[in-house]
């Protein structure tokens, strides 16, 4: 699909399909694997251990030299993600201490085109924002959403779409499809993301309405949440929709009941690579991103996770974001 020519409606990206369905739990006997089918139907094994023998490209000198000096120099490309556990985009392999997931391993080819060597800090979610803005840290990589806002502060090289989900008890009977189906309801959110805002904006067009506000709640990681969500606490979880699935299947605990687009109902929300304004990093992000996206390797790295659907044919730079009032 090509994101510099779809942008889709409401309509279209709201649904019940789940990314991922989980066919078998990891098996220690078969070095830390579990099966995992796409919605195409077919099966991926996914290897979860900390031996990760990940998809690797060749440096592409053209690229590389694009890369600001004092970088190209020091040899590593320093690279931010959220620590908090959310397989398949980031977590930690089977020894409980290794990164791995999706976006660890594109930000590993982008190093490769780029020739350098990738070096992965896990923080919290507000302080990746903290690193960028002060240069300890080049590039996130950790399922960040192109915003208007964020635009003001950072550049963004998009790398694969934005698809959030509703997560709910299984068996609950909910359906979400819009604003008004979490009116009243209690919902859990991360604090800081694209999630809270669009949340926010259906909890203010439901009291415009004359429907009851939602009752917005925060918790410190995903365990006090799901937590919540067993004992009946809260009602619904809204985050990155290859995260619900996931838990979901892995679980059998809990179901994705909604999904949504993470840039609202006008836009094709797109994830991206994400850099301080004005760094110089944004040009060789994009152009090393296309490189592996027409080389393949791309590709190869999406279906080893799962997350085919979640593909873009072109890497962008700054492209229209999620508003900063979702209208």
């Amino acid at each position: 699909m090509s994101t510099s020519i779809t942008r889709r409606t409401a309509a279209a990206a709201l649904g019940l399909a789940t990314a991922l369905v989980l066919a078998a739990c990891g098996n220690p006997d078969d070095g830390g694997t579990t099966e995992v089918a796409a919605t195409s139907g077919g099966k991926t094994k996914i290897n979860i251990s900390p031996d990760q023998n990940r998809v690797t490209t060749d440096k592409v000198d053209s690229i590389a030299a694009e890369v600001p000096e004092k970088i190209r120099k020091r040899g590593t490309l320093e690279l931010v993600s959220s620590s908090g556990s959310a397989a398949p985009l980031t977590f930690f392999a089977t020894d409980n201490k290794t990164v791995i997931g999706v976006e660890p391993d594109i930000a590993s080819l982008v190093a490769d085109v780029l020739g350098l060597k990738p070096h992965i800090n896990s923080v919290a979610w507000e302080n990746i924002f903290v690193g960028l803005d002060s240069a300890k840290y080049d590039v996130g990589f950790s399922n960040i959403t192109v915003t208007e806002e964020r635009k003001e502060k950072y550049d963004f090289a998009t790398y694969r779409e934005d698809n959030l989900g509703f997560e709910a008890k299984k068996g609950s009977g909910f359906k979400v499809t819009g604003p008004e189906d979490v009116a009243g309801r209690t919902v859990a959110v991360g604090s800081g993301t694209n999630q809270e805002k669009l949340l926010i904006e259906w909890s203010k067009e439901n009291e415009k309405a004359g429907r009851k506000p939602v009752n917005i709640k925060y918790y410190q990681n995903d365990s006090d949440t799901y937590l919540a969500l067993q004992s009946g606490r809260i009602d619904l979880y809204l985050g990155p929709n290859p995260t619900a699935a996931y838990h979901a299947a892995t679980t059998g605990k809990t179901e994705v009941v909604g999904t949504y687009s993470g840039a609202g109902a006008t836009l094709l929300g797109l994830i991206a690579a994400t850099t301080k304004k004005d760094s110089g990093l944004v040009k060789p992000l994009t152009d090393a991103l296309n490189h592996v996206i027409d080389n393949g390797t791309y590709a190869k790295v999406l279906k080893r996770w799962g997350l085919s659907d979640e593909a873009v044919t072109k890497s962008e730079i700054n492209p229209p974001g999620l508003p900063r009032t979702n209208k």
